[in-house]
């Protein structure tokens, strides 16, 4: 099913302009997918795939893609608290996150946040965290993001650098533009070390079936790290992909969408 564009205007809490990527059935079960650094485009072959079962959809989080940023949000879990508002002001139930590296923080971030507030009870059915950031975990820091330039980058987040590296001398100056207050918004909300020191030990507080799908290769985060994160969600189930990195559903489609689809069929 083709993704199309979409607006939540009605809701409080995020910019009243917050596009969304959306496709399946409205009436389906509701799949949140949220993107990382990279923006919505990294996740819309995720929305498409859940698409044939499920309702989803992707925000481009406030600060992304020329987005405002309201004053009032200056941290994952601030950004976290809008999402489930938003959820609960649609009279969602059951709904499937799906994170990616930053998302991948969100979600998890949701799920501690609806578990411990009664007010979120049913809202959250399930969580998928691929390659998140925002857990410190000893001995598997997260790799210095900001401090990697465009190939850096590439090498540490793909299985297959040449596949992720983008040169930016062909940027255009608006997207140059973007690219750079998509960074400077990262760093707002999510931190330099992109990590919430208190995150590891919130996360036995999940009460939700929990997957953590994490790519072989991935040097941003390490599959020790994403182990160590599954580890500490109750039940969760931990699975690693071959031959990709950071984001195992771009460079690993096929191997991705095995680990995901029995999960979610059952969760």
């Amino acid at each position: 099913m083709p993704i199309s564009p979409a607006d939540l205007s009605d809701l409080s809490g995020l910019p009243e302009d917050l596009p969304v990527l959306q496709a399946g059935d409205p009436e389906a079960r509701t799949a949140l997918v949220l993107h990382g650094g990279g923006g919505p485009r990294t996740v819309a072959p995720i929305v498409g795939h859940l698409s044939t079962a499920m309702h989803a959809f992707a925000p481009t989080h406030p600060g992304w893609e020329g987005t405002a940023r309201p004053d009032s949000i200056t941290s994952v879990a601030q950004l976290a608290a809008a999402y489930l508002g938003r959820l609960l002001e649609h009279e969602e139930h059951d709904v499937v996150l799906v994170g990616s590296s930053i998302g991948g923080w969100i979600a998890l971030e949701m799920a501690v946040q609806a578990a411990r507030d009664e007010r979120y009870a049913g809202l959250i059915g399930a969580v998928v965290d691929i390659d998140g950031v925002g857990a410190v975990v000893e001995g598997e820091p997260v790799a210095d993001f900001f401090a990697l330039d465009a190939r850096g980058l590439a090498e540490a987040a793909w299985h297959a650098p040449e596949r992720g590296y983008v040169d930016p001398a062909g940027f255009t100056d608006e997207q140059r533009a973007i690219q750079q207050a998509n960074g400077r918004t990262m760093a707002a909300v999510a931190g330099a070390s992109m990590s919430d020191p208190t995150l590891l030990g919130r996360l036995g507080a999940v009460d939700v079936p929990t997957l953590v799908v994490w790519g072989e290769s991935d040097r941003i985060v390490t599959p020790a790290y994403g182990r160590a994160v599954a580890r500490r969600v109750p039940g969760a189930q931990f699975i690693e992909i071959p031959r990709a990195g950071h984001l195992p559903h771009l460079e690993a489609p096929d191997a991705t969408w095995a680990a995901l689809d029995p999960f979610l069929a059952k969760s």
